[in-house]
């Protein structure tokens, strides 16, 4: 399945770009790591880095990069 969906909260809507500047690109239904969570693909729109990763619905408002941020790792999408 190629699809991603969006979520139904405005940080987990496909084009949400977080105060980190990491955009959430949307789901397949993938299970994140916190209860009834699933996990989004996120994109970090950082000019020198462009990571793709994912993360549970519930901290996309808050996420940083784990390769250019220091954040935490991410999950399968």
């Amino acid at each position: 399945m190629d699809l991603y969906l969006s979520g139904s909260s405005e940080t987990t809507t496909i084009g949400y770009i977080n105060r980190n500047h990491q955009m959430c690109t949307g789901h397949r239904s993938t299970p994140g790591t916190d209860h009834g969570q699933v996990s989004y693909r996120m994109l970090c729109m950082r000019t020198a880095c462009g990571s793709v990763y994912g993360a549970n619905g519930t901290d996309i408002f808050q996420r940083r990069c784990p390769d250019c941020q220091d954040g935490a790792p991410g999950l399968p999408f």
